[in-house]
């Protein structure tokens, strides 16, 4: 049996992220990948790195995600130079796009408290009404109010993303291990972990790291740690290539390097269900095309769903177990947007056993459950 010193449990944005940045730092690292059946929350990501209208009621969350942003260009930039995959991240800035004038006047109202909470530091934006959004935006629908443009959003491939921190992780010598549910994780007594795939024992590890999306409440609670969380059925819709320019990512509508364009996306709570619903999909089509009539001209190639990860507050869980302080479990669902942090800070905490006071206000005393 091999014995690690850190074994990452779950394959997608965020333990490939993790298990990444852990094994820039000379130890043994396994990423476990329960494998295509798994509920990959990752489908379901816009792709956008993004920092307008988050952190409401959570400065610090409001800050982390900037800080992050700041970091993803030269997170890329090594990840692309490590492995020759490009993210696909562009940032240009994005544009908060209104299509009432009850929602752009909310759009301003969150934007100045957020930067009243969060502090004027970086947290910039700048209010563009139409008709001058015409020239940032051409095309953008007549009935569009106004929209806000932030410097430091941008937007990536989520797949290529993954793959590049997936063959990263490789290069740094990690050991993928695919085709595993974990079903049972036993802390031992002298210290670490046996991880097992019902009756199979996966591997040893002395720290661990549990980011398995919805899988992670199960295996949270083996070591103390009651994560609450649940899913949110979000579906994308993507059109046929077009050569209409659209050089900025919005809230609604992004144009990918392939030349099709992303629409969506939307949040609906349907517990697991997968399966992608007319009238969403509907939605979708008419609120982006009220903000870009000349959508309404493309046909649309693919739609899908897929279930992300919400906390009751919609912030993301870091926690380490009081019981067993080697085991930590991670939960969110900016898995784009956070890449960069989670490739570069959050492996020191598991390298020093601890989470910084500063990020506590992320673990789950603030749901009032067990730790």
């Amino acid at each position: 049996m091999r014995h690690l010193d850190i074994a990452v449990v779950g394959g997608g944005l965020l333990g490939s992220a993790f298990a990444y940045g852990l094994s820039s730092h000379g130890v043994q690292v396994g990423l476990i990948d329960e494998g295509d059946n798994a509920i990959r929350t990752a489908r379901g990501n816009f792709g956008l790195v993004w920092v307008q209208g988050k952190g409401r009621g959570m400065p610090e969350y409001a800050r982390w995600t900037l800080a992050s942003a700041r970091a993803w260009a030269d997170f890329s930039a090594q990840l692309g130079e490590e492995t020759g995959t490009a993210t696909g991240y562009h940032q240009p800035g994005g544009f908060f796009v209104a299509i009432s004038k009850d929602e752009f006047n909310h759009n301003l109202k969150l934007l100045e408290q957020l930067r009243k909470e969060a502090g004027a530091d970086g947290y910039e934006y700048e209010v563009v009404e139409n008709p001058a959004l015409r020239e940032h935006l051409p095309g953008i629908g007549p009935e569009v109010p106004g929209a806000t443009y932030c410097p430091h959003d941008g937007h990536a491939n989520p797949l290529q993303l993954l793959r590049a921190l997936q063959e990263g992780f490789e290069r740094n010598g990690g050991s993928y291990i695919p085709r595993s549910h974990i079903s049972e994780i036993r802390p031992l007594a002298v210290g670490g972990f046996e991880i097992f795939s019902g009756d199979r024992l996966v591997t040893g590890c002395e720290k661990l790291v549990i980011a398995a999306g919805h899988g992670g409440a199960d295996l949270g609670r083996q070591l103390g740690m009651d994560i609450p969380i649940h899913p949110v059925q979000g579906q994308v819709v993507v059109t046929e290539r077009s050569p209409a320019h659209l050089a900025y990512p919005t809230n609604y509508v992004r144009k990918t390097d392939e030349g099709y364009f992303m629409l969506g996306p939307s949040a609906r709570d349907t517990g697991f269900d997968l399966e992608t619903e007319t009238t969403t999909l509907r939605d979708i089509v008419r609120q982006c095309s009220k903000a870009f009539p000349y959508l309404r001209e493309l046909r649309i190639q693919r739609s899908w769903a897929a279930l992300r990860i919400m906390t009751p507050d919609g912030f993301p869980v870091y926690a380490q177990s009081r019981d067993f302080p080697g085991a930590f479990s991670f939960s969110c669902h900016s898995g784009v947007t956070l890449a960069a942090l989670h490739a570069r800070e959050v492996p020191q905490w598991v390298l020093a056993g601890e989470i910084p006071s500063a990020h506590r206000c992320f673990g789950l005393e603030r749901f009032d459950v067990s730790a």
